[in-house]
């Protein structure tokens, strides 16, 4: 693996923080926070025609048929701005349709969420947050050809926007009998709740199934035998949630290293003091060896390598670890006015908080990165 990023990932990279910057500073992403949405339609539009929303798409359904490491490009600078956008569910529900899916399904559903004129969320966490195929409990009841579905899934990105929702569900009591069916907005039985979050500029709900029907051209792959999508489709949305934390974590990095330049105390600016000096270092190291991390990572998912999960976890654990602790850092080397709400600061803390546990806490992945180096052995 080259390390380093080609000349067109820079000049996406480049593209998108000129976008951002233009259309998404903070006083935006702050105004957006608090509407009932929480993003913007008419920025969504112009993202999508800019091809943000289909890059990990094939060209044959509307997108670029690149791969998740040109995504992490465009999460990381999403991440930096803490962009309000339902950009991480829908492109989790497009890799869910685009590797499990057929292609009448991927001809079907992936168009319009490459051109955003849908947008896609998974709905695959429960109440027992469990975080493998095993954790699924909603259950599915055979009608016909079809599924009715009875059951509650929880933290769903964007669940109240969602136009389609890739729905993780049990067809039998076996530990590998699940299935993924796409549900449309509207469906009969369906409702979402927008549900109190932590960070303001990020969107959840809490989604209730009672006797959706789910037909059953609407099932990516063969009924209960979806449990392999499911734990890559885990893997994957770990992935992007790091993805956006690099850049996140160096927004930090960026405000606290400012507030460090400018605040004077005992007559000089308190960067010059070895007590504010060191922690910047520390928050750096801890940047630059999760993004380490994670780049590797998504190389491997790219390449279908059997070791992905592993550096998943691996990247996972340590960002949501190391993210938590800069937030903290970033507000108490503020002072006082770190906690106060004119300060951008304490919006990426709750970024942190977040980001922390979502798709697995350090604590549920370094105990798999411990289970599965021992099973490779």
């Amino acid at each position: 693996m080259n390390f380093g990023f080609t000349e067109e990932q820079e000049l996406l990279r480049q593209e998108v923080r000129k976008f951002l910057d233009a259309n998404a500073p903070m006083e935006a992403v702050r105004k957006l926070a608090e509407t009932p949405e929480g993003f913007s339609r008419a920025l969504w539009k112009q993202i999508g025609a800019l091809g943000w929303l289909g890059l990990t798409i094939p060209e044959a359904h509307g997108g670029a048929g690149l791969g998740l490491v040109d995504l992490v490009v465009v999460l990381e600078e999403t991440g930096r701005t803490l962009f309000p956008s339902p950009l991480l569910a829908t492109t989790l529900a497009a890799a869910a349709i685009r590797d499990a899916g057929s292609e009448a399904q991927r001809a079907r559903w992936l168009p319009g969420l490459a051109e955003g004129s849908a947008i896609g969320t998974i709905a695959v966490v429960e109440a027992g947050d469990r975080l493998d195929p095993g954790g699924v409990r909603l259950a599915g009841r055979r009608e016909g050809g079809d599924w009715r579905i009875t059951g509650e899934k929880l933290q769903v990105l964007d669940g109240a926007t969602a136009d389609l929702l890739v729905v993780a569900f049990r067809t039998g009591s076996g530990d590998g009998e699940i299935a993924l069916g796409v549900v449309e907005r509207g469906t009969p039985g369906l409702t979402a709740e927008t549900t109190p979050s932590i960070d303001g500029t990020r969107r959840v709900a809490r989604l209730r199934c009672e006797g959706v029907r789910v037909a059953g051209d609407a099932l990516l792959g063969a009924p209960g035998a979806a449990g392999p999508a499911l734990a890559r489709l885990l893997d994957q949305a770990a992935a992007v949630v790091t993805a956006e934390t690099i850049g996140a974590a160096e927004g930090a990095l960026r405000l606290t290293v400012d507030y460090a330049r400018e605040r004077v105390q005992f007559g000089s600016p308190i960067g010059r003091f070895q007590g504010v000096k060191h922690p910047l270092a520390e928050m750096y190291v801890d940047v630059e060896s999760f993004k380490s991390l994670l780049y590797y990572a998504a190389w491997c998912l790219d390449q279908g390598d059997p070791e992905a999960p592993r550096f998943v976890s691996m990247a996972k654990a340590y960002a949501g670890e190391a993210f938590a602790r800069i937030g903290i850092d970033g507000v108490q080397l503020h002072g006082g006015v770190g906690y106060t709400w004119e300060y951008d600061i304490q919006l990426y803390l709750k970024r942190s908080k977040w980001a922390r546990a979502a798709f697995g806490d350090p604590d549920h992945h370094y105990d798999r990165v411990a289970r599965l180096r021992t099973e490779a052995r």
